[in-house]
């Protein structure tokens, strides 16, 4: 596959992983993207993308090699900062002290830039919510329904959450 990639130009090879990646076939992109990218390394999007795929398979430390260049080549990024967050937790289960607290540097730098960035402030809540830290994970929760009033699992993991942290007070 890659040699037949060699002879393919950079917008096609961009084009066609990108439109795999959408479908949801990161395993599928990653050849098209890497091409691109290997053409074309400071390409915002590429790089976007192909951490995308990473991220779909599980690669989280090739998606952040690709990312944190690009943290300094476009700064203002808010998608840039979200990959790497994601790509910085890792697997949540398995994530580490170290790489949570990256995760949410890179999360909040995110929404400093977009404050309604999709996802972000519930996947900074999550984290909290596996370190044991109700209440920054209920404020991260409400901002996440802030951004988005009708996601049910922020709303459901807020009642659950608040119902504790009451319950906790009034014992």
């Amino acid at each position: 596959m890659k040699d037949r990639l060699q002879n393919i130009g950079f917008d096609a090879v961009f084009k066609h992983g990108t439109q795999l990646l959408h479908r949801g076939k990161g395993d599928e992109a990653l050849p098209f993207l890497e091409r691109a990218y290997q053409l074309e390394p400071t390409h915002v999007d590429v790089g976007i993308n192909l951490s995308g795929a990473y991220i779909l398979t599980k690669q989280f430390r090739k998606a952040a090699d690709v990312l944190r260049p690009l943290t300094e080549l476009a700064p203002e990024n808010a998608m840039i900062w979200t990959n790497l967050g994601a790509a910085c937790l890792g697997n949540p289960v398995l994530s580490r002290d170290e790489e949570q607290i990256q995760a949410i540097a890179a999360f909040e730098k995110a929404l400093a830039i977009d404050p309604v960035a999709p996802h972000v402030a519930y996947n900074i809540g999550l984290i909290y919510r596996d370190r044991r830290e109700t209440d920054k994970a209920i404020y991260w929760f409400r901002r996440a329904l802030q951004a988005n009033p009708n996601d049910r699992d922020a709303a459901s993991l807020l009642r659950r959450l608040s119902a504790a942290a009451d319950e906790e007070e009034t014992t």
